[in-house]
């Protein structure tokens, strides 16, 4: 194929047809199983709020200004997202490795920058539609009117591409499921508890709240809090701007891994 042809076929320097026939794959993976994928995040969420709400609801009083149910909400809505965006490209990577079929997204013409935002955009899409489900049924059932839409969306789908990058570079690292299982329970799962999804950072002892504003993840729980309910720990501008650094690094080192194509060639 001569300069000319790939030029066309590429429309530029940008394989567009590649790139969004691996968004499509990507969202149709879940989507194929959505009642694992989409309903099941819902259910959990709401048996969170239920369980703290009947056991630890009454007697916590109000937080921040607002009842404690309403606080817990908007986190309990992040960590599910985030759980399911970093789900979405690991399982993906990791199921490609075990089968012997990642070869079928190498050897396509798609540059490392295209199969990062082809994993990415269906991370960031399964997240939104459990955010926006996970969303309604608060504002039905709890009565809670957002305050800041356009805060929300924005950490929501910084949320989503975060840990969908977080679970490329750990999709890559990971060639059993044993050794995905392992990062999820001792460093996704720590990281999305320990961050103010529960409680106010405010009410942690000064040691641990220094610790605290080290993850990445409480400035998306704190971000998407404000956005939910206009109440948060910290500023969105600064929460903002951790996230977007903390997202170009992992987009850096994801990028990094398939441009050398370290355990995924050998």
């Amino acid at each position: 194929m001569n300069d000319l042809e790939m030029g066309v076929r590429r429309f530029g320097r940008v394989n567009w047809l590649g790139m969004w026939t691996l968004i499509k794959r990507e969202i149709m993976r879940f989507w194929a199983v959505w009642t694992q994928t989409l309903l099941a995040p819902l259910v959990t969420a709401g048996l969170f709020v239920l369980i703290f709400s009947i056991a630890i609801g009454p007697s916590r009083g109000d937080v921040m200004g607002v009842p404690f149910t309403v606080f817990l909400a908007p986190g309990i809505m992040t960590m599910t997202v985030i759980q399911n965006a970093f789900a979405n490209t690991s399982s993906s990577l990791v199921i490609s490795k075990v089968q012997g079929n990642i070869v079928d997204t190498l050897m396509p013409p798609l540059s490392p920058a295209e199969i990062v935002i082809g994993y990415l955009v269906g991370a960031t899409a399964r997240g939104f539609l459990v955010a926006t489900g996970i969303a309604a049924g608060f504002v039905l059932v709890l009565g809670i009117s957002i305050a800041n839409p356009i805060w929300l969306i924005v950490f929501i789908a910084l949320g989503g591409a975060l840990m969908g990058a977080i679970g490329i570079v750990a999709g890559v690292f990971a060639n059993k499921f044993d050794q995905m299982a392992a990062i999820t329970n001792f460093i996704v799962t720590p990281l999305a508890f320990l961050s103010g999804t529960f409680y106010s950072v405010s009410a942690l002892p000064e040691s641990l709240q220094v610790i605290t504003r080290f993850n990445p993840i409480f400035y998306l729980i704190d971000g998407a809090r404000y956005g939910m309910i206009g109440v948060s720990d910290g500023a969105p501008w600064f929460g903002l701007a951790v996230v977007v650094g903390a997202l170009l690094v992992v987009l850096v080192l994801a990028w990094w891994l398939f441009k050398t194509g370290y355990r995924l060639k050998s």
